[in-house]
């Protein structure tokens, strides 16, 4: 049952030791598959170039604001413009699979009066899809929102992004509702699918990210034993 105020109408609950939390710093994160390095320009557009040249198509940047790119001196001054910026906060990632940079990600929304923040402008190379290196990259960033003391970590799309919706669910985000009509990228309106995880829920899928993981849940051939969306599906919420 929710608290009551002196009215009797239920109110949320008390926090007595909530403080905001710091702002993330721009350090490198590390982990097994992958390493979060802050975006640099200079150090590492020739390896994202490079990435962005093995796509077949330019469907990978459909949803993003920006892209796709037939020409490397925009996509670097894109680069700089996203390595200058503190919110969104980039980061390339480094997949130790091929020792390149193969894609970046950001944390933006950075509210710590609120104590949330969003993880999002994800472009995977098409060396990062679908490795575990991708999902480690969700992991890392997740710990280090929920390290700091962050409550709510959130995942936005547009509503027509089947790819990233299954994604959002598979790295353990619950779905909270559908936003109409919330923005306007390249001319065309913007429906936004919104998903979360909170503090309470990471206590449960850190253990789940850290057992998929684990090299014991790869075979020779590096396929998956057990797949993540089986040990995150029943800790998402049934709210929404």
């Amino acid at each position: 049952m929710p608290d009551a105020n002196a009215y009797g109408q239920p109110v949320g609950d008390l926090l007595p030791d909530w403080t905001p939390p710091p702002p993330p710093p721009h350090e490198t994160l590390t982990g097994r598959w992958a390493t979060l390095e802050p975006l640099d320009a200079a150090r590492h557009g020739p390896e994202l170039w490079s990435a962005a040249r093995a796509e077949t198509d330019g469907s990978r940047w459909t949803y993003l604001p920006v892209g796709p790119f037939t020409d490397e001196t925009a996509f670097r001054a894109q680069l700089e413009i996203q390595a200058e910026s503190r919110d969104p906060l980039y980061f390339a990632i480094r997949s130790a699979a091929t020792g390149r940079a193969e894609g970046f990600c950001s944390l933006l929304r950075i509210t710590p009066a609120a104590g949330s923040i969003e993880v999002g402008f994800i472009w995977y190379g098409p060396r990062l899809a679908r490795s575990p290196a991708a999902t480690e990259t969700q992991y890392l960033l997740a710990r280090r929102v929920f390290g700091l003391g962050y409550r709510r970590h959130e995942w936005k799309c547009d509503a027509f992004n089947a790819p990233s919706r299954a994604a959002a669910l598979r790295y353990g985000f619950s779905y909270e509702g559908l936003f109409r009509q919330a923005v306007v990228v390249k001319g065309r309106n913007r429906d936004t699918a919104w998903y979360a995880m909170t503090d309470g829920d990471w206590a449960g899928l850190a253990p789940a990210y850290e057992a998929w993981l684990d090299p014991a849940n790869f075979d020779a051939q590096g396929g998956q034993k057990q797949a993540l969306s089986a040990l995150t599906a029943p800790l998402l919420s049934a709210r929404g």
